[in-house]
């Protein structure tokens, strides 16, 4: 399946109770080796009440990650696709929060993606003095600053006057493995249009490279910069993304995010360990 050309491997794990192990999972992402994909993305057993469905997110380097936006859209319609669910609205489960998720029409929903957090303890930074969530390192003698927000994974986000003269892959292998982000960091390069719709690139982290699409860092770099006031939170930001294009609506302070996207299955196989 994938969410604007990010591509994942969906294994329902719920009944075959496979283990796949960062190996594993490095031998089936491989694009020339094995199946190809950015991420896995594995539903699993229901433990809790109040949700209908769990579902863990693995990166193809194997590192298992708290959020995905486009992974959320897929393992919904896979759902739905696969008769698993008839709701309309259901309950997601990921290793840092609970998402709910919309059909809207065909292979088009909409996901609640909760609520940001600029509280330095949910984004794992080494620079806890933050002044309006602006920070600045030294990249070849440049300075580059950046914001950082949480949306149950780590986001920095890059103001940028035009993204099509960004040397993505340097400036983002460079801070994702940069001291300031122990545990890494989803680097966002964005260029304003006007008030309700902005252009943006993201190196992603654990796939370590620019993805076709990033479903949370779209909400980031919507967050971030409705936060700074340069976008409007009074109707949906188009996000413009190499992969196609994502909607995403934040009314502000302590509202939660909505994005709107479509999902798209490409084929069903069967592999053997």
């Amino acid at each position: 399946m994938h969410g604007l050309g990010n591509d994942f491997m969906v294994v329902d794990n719920r009944l075959q109770n496979i283990l796949f192990t960062a190996s594993l999972i490095k031998k089936l992402s491989h694009r020339n080796l094995g199946i190809g994909f950015d991420q896995l993305l594995l539903l699993e057993k229901v433990t809790t009440y109040n949700i209908d469905f769990i579902y863990r997110i693995f990166n193809s380097n194997g590192t298992e990650v708290e959020q995905c936006g486009n992974g959320a859209r897929c393992v919904a319609y896979f759902l739905l696709i696969k008769n698993i669910t008839e709701k309309k609205n259901i309950r997601l489960q990921t290793v840092t929060r609970n998402i709910h998720v919309s059909f809207l029409k065909k292979n088009y929903i909409q996901v609640n993606m909760g609520f940001p957090s600029f509280k330095t303890e949910d984004i794992p930074c080494l620079k806890k003095n933050i002044t309006e969530n602006s920070y600045s390192v030294i990249f070849e003698s440049k300075k580059i600053t950046f914001s950082v927000v949480s949306l149950g994974n780590p986001h920095c986000v890059i103001l940028c006057k035009n993204i099509k003269n960004v040397d993505i892959a340097r400036i983002g292998n460079f801070l994702q493995t940069h001291d300031i982000f122990p545990k890494g960091v989803n680097v966002s390069f964005v260029e304003i249009i006007n008030f309700y719709e902005i252009k943006l690139r993201v190196y992603e982290r654990g796939v370590n490279k620019e993805t076709r699409a990033c479903g949370s860092g779209a909400c980031a770099s919507a967050v971030v910069l409705i936060s700074k006031r340069l976008l409007s939170n009074e109707k949906k930001i188009k996000v413009n993304l190499p992969g196609g294009f994502l909607y995403i609506k934040w009314k502000g302070n302590n509202n939660h995010i909505y994005m709107t996207g479509s999902a798209t299955h490409v084929y069903d196989g069967v592999f053997f360990l």
